[in-house]
């Protein structure tokens, strides 16, 4: 079912008959118009392993293939299957994974995902070439990373960092983090010279706008310098 539903978390009443709609849907569609192979037997010559699958059928002409079921069950069968109709089960599926996708992620169902009948079923030989194109197999937005994953190292020295910037604006990262090392040795690392020079490079990009927009700028300054030491 997770191959109909998607791998989303589901609560609640509507949810609950949501998917008991879908499932039943799923259940008629796969048994009596979904047709598979099946294992017959296996053998190993060596390395080589050689697989024998019988023809592809679906589960209800295998049981009404198979001498052991009763004919009345038989009989029973045939008539479900004669009242069914394959094109609006596969509808059918198709609202219900919409519902359950708008239920997990609102406004991530597309007009596309939407259509009537008819337009779905123009498009099936088409739908391969897309991918997945179950409702419920959709990305949701990804959250921006905005949080740190681990303490600042130059929180304490940032201070002194602005003070040499200030006194030369054109220094690079790397001056910096070198003149830092030499100050005080054993404490930095190579690897954190990325993190310098991202830290620096927002510096720069603040001054900039401060310089072009004047007074606007300054009221987004603050805020600015205080998400610096979020970013990793």
């Amino acid at each position: 079912m997770r191959r109909f539903s998607g791998y989303a978390r589901y609560s609640g009443p509507i949810a609950g008959q949501t998917l008991a709609h879908l499932y039943d849907n799923v259940r008629l569609f796969v048994n009596y118009f979904q047709p598979s192979f099946k294992l017959q037997e296996k053998s190993r010559d060596g390395s080589k392993v050689k697989k024998v699958y019988s023809k592809p059928t679906t589960p209800c002409d295998r049981m009404l293939a198979h001498p052991d079921i009763e004919l009345s069950i038989k009989e029973t069968l045939r008539c479900q299957r004669e009242g069914l109709d394959p094109m609006t089960l596969l509808h059918n599926i198709r609202q219900a994974q919409s519902a359950l996708a708008s239920l997990s992620s609102p406004g991530a169902v597309t007009e596309n995902q939407e259509r009537d009948l008819d337009k779905f079923l123009a498009q099936l030989p088409r739908l391969w070439k897309q991918g997945e194109v179950r409702p419920t197999h959709r990305d949701s937005p990804s959250r921006p990373h905005d949080w740190r994953t681990r303490k600042d190292p130059f929180e304490a020295n940032w201070s002194e960092i602005l003070t040499w910037l200030e006194k030369d604006p054109d220094a690079t990262a790397k001056a910096l983090f070198e003149r830092l090392r030499c100050k005080r040795p054993g404490i930095f690392k190579d690897g954190q010279l990325r993190t310098l020079q991202r830290r620096v490079r927002q510096w720069r990009h603040i001054m900039a706008r401060k310089l072009v927009y004047g007074d606007e700028a300054s009221l987004q300054e603050k805020t600015e310098g205080n998400s610096m030491s979020q970013v990793r």
